[in-house]
């Protein structure tokens, strides 16, 4: 996929930018379109997310653990429509994410709460007919 300008995306601020990048790229199947040593961009027909660095003294702070303490008072999360959510819990687990198990109904869907590595907690959504 050529890099081009998004109309729509995503900033994460990242202690592990490589890390998390992984985890987005592999689990919502977005290409790679652009890496520099301080940000990572992510694209797909839907959503662009540019994983960026911290700065280094807010990451000084930032203390990682191999189980993610969500971050449940986050302003906002997005959410992002997968094929299936059985496959995304077990994929988002090898990665170093987990995939909360309750589940909610909307209008042509189903949706999770799910968390990156690094605490962020986003939601995670199937169609249904």
């Amino acid at each position: 996929m050529k890099p081009a300008p998004a109309r729509a995306g995503l900033f994460i601020y990242a202690k592990d930018i490589k890390r998390l990048a992984h985890f987005y790229q592999t689990l919502l199947d977005m290409a790679r379109t652009h890496t520099t040593p301080d940000l990572v961009v992510l694209s797909s027909a839907d959503l662009q997310i540019i994983v960026h660095a911290m700065p280094p003294h807010l990451a000084a702070d930032v203390q990682l653990a191999s189980t993610p303490p969500s971050r449940e008072q986050a302003a906002f999360k997005f959410f992002y429509t997968v094929p299936s959510l059985a496959a995304a819990t077990g994929t988002a687990a090898t990665l170093g994410g987990d995939v909360r198990p309750e589940q909610w109904s909307g209008l042509g869907f189903v949706v999770r709460n799910a968390i990156d590595p690094e605490g962020n907690i986003f939601q995670l959504r199937e169609t249904t007919a």
